[in-house]
């Protein structure tokens, strides 16, 4: 067993042994939670996240609420389940950025590239007045109410089965999977490259049979989805960061106690932050940077080619945002923008 993993076992275990304390089969409420990931918390993000809310909610509501898993998009497509959590067919989702802008496709001008100075300021841009800002629009515009925003690996990285990408011009010809955001398509087409939208559940298919040559994702995704089985080079861009959209239906946490609530709320703000810690964990081990530099042929770019890299898309993405989204877009990118000031 490696460090790490005896480490996080060690921190998360007191969380996970107060569920223990309850009896969810005396719980008044169920809280079904749909998330894309496996239910381990030692293995990616939204497992760590999931683990934690359930321990916290059903200890702190001493089994009033009972918490129901539901990994891997067991529930459905994760553009299809936003809309069971609006609908209330299902009360909780944590949700990619690409199955968020099913029900808000302004979730497109989060994707300037590389606009983040470091992977803090994704932390407090989020934590900060503009999360609390489009938390409150999600919430007009598509009355689902949102509990966080949480981390879906870092920073999203290249990875290719043709050559190594150190400039725009290698991009050239390179076939990359992206979500079926305008604004992602929008990032390898002004590199040069070729998008193809491909769900999910098809991206390892895809790539190892040449669908397509390559992908970009966080790095523990990278890893865990076993990227490097089927793909040769990682260039660590670090182009865009897209948070995970946590949802729970309004007519559910309106139905709680205001002590339900505010543990729903803290439940949520802890698992996020476990996420978070979860995401750099693995990042740094030797499941994550270190595990990939050993079958794939790893390239961090110099500041002048992230320069050029940044040069040739930042313009393009911004207007790709202002013509598909019109003023409100521009907008809400320009606060996103000043928040990172």
């Amino acid at each position: 067993m490696t460090l790490f993993k005896t480490a996080a076992k060690y921190t998360l275990a007191a969380l996970l042994a107060s569920s223990c304390l309850v009896s969810p089969a005396f719980a008044a409420k169920t809280l079904k939670l749909h998330h894309l990931n496996n239910n381990d918390p030692f293995d990616n993000p939204t497992g760590a996240m999931a683990t934690v809310f359930k321990s916290l909610v059903e200890a702190g509501t001493n089994g009033e609420v009972e918490v129901q898993l539901f990994p891997n998009s067991q529930l459905g497509k994760d553009s299809e389940v936003i809309f069971q959590v609006k609908a209330g067919a299902i009360q909780s989702g944590s949700h990619s950025a690409g199955g968020t802008a099913a029900a808000y496709p302004l979730i497109g001008v989060l994707d300037v590239p590389f606009a983040y100075p470091n992977i803090s300021s994704t932390y407090e841009v989020f934590d900060g007045p503009f999360g609390q800002q489009l938390a409150e629009d999600i919430h007009a515009k598509t009355g689902i109410k949102v509990l966080g925003f949480g981390d879906s690996g870092g920073f999203f990285a290249l990875t290719n089965s043709r050559r190594e990408v150190r400039s725009p011009e290698d991009m050239k010809g390179l076939k990359i999977r992206t979500m079926g955001l305008d604004s992602h398509k929008a990032v390898i087409q002004s590199l040069g490259g070729q998008p193809a939208a491909i769900a999910w559940s098809e991206v390892y298919t895809a790539l190892q049979t040449g669908v397509a040559d390559g992908q970009m994702n966080p790095v523990p995704i990278i890893s865990f989805a076993k990227f490097a089985e089927v793909q040769e080079y990682l260039t660590l861009t670090g182009h865009l960061f897209t948070p995970y959209v946590w949802t729970i239906n309004d007519k559910f946490y309106n139905s709680l106690t205001p002590e339900q609530q505010e543990v729903i709320n803290y439940a949520a703000r802890s698992a996020i932050t476990a996420g978070r810690g979860m995401a750099r964990a693995i990042e740094a081990s030797d499941r994550g940077l270190a595990q990939l530099q050993q079958s794939m042929k790893v390239y961090t770019p110099t500041a002048e080619e992230r320069e050029a890299f940044r040069a040739a898309s930042q313009p393009v993405v911004k207007q790709v945002i202002v013509d598909k989204y019109g003023e409100e877009g521009e907008a809400l990118m320009n606060a996103f923008l000043a928040a990172l000031q």
